[in-house]
């Protein structure tokens, strides 16, 4: 599955690293939501894929928040 390696690649980034990937994925999230409402986007599928992505971003955060304290 890509997910578990994607995982695997988040758990080994910094919590900075995380932030910027949340920011980057949420600005993608908005613009496939602007292009699905002017009908400009071909795959609608790929809107779910990032959201479960900035979901495992933010699991992965709040992980490491868990751990630290």
């Amino acid at each position: 599955m890509k997910s578990k390696g994607y995982v695997s690649d988040l758990m080994n980034k910094s919590a900075a690293e995380l932030g910027n990937d949340l920011v980057a994925a949420k600005k993608e999230l908005f613009n496939l939501r602007f292009q699905n409402a002017t009908n400009q986007l071909d795959n609608t599928a790929r809107i779910k894929e990032v959201r479960k992505n900035i979901a495992r971003i933010q699991t992965i955060i709040t992980q490491k928040q868990r751990a630290a304290n």
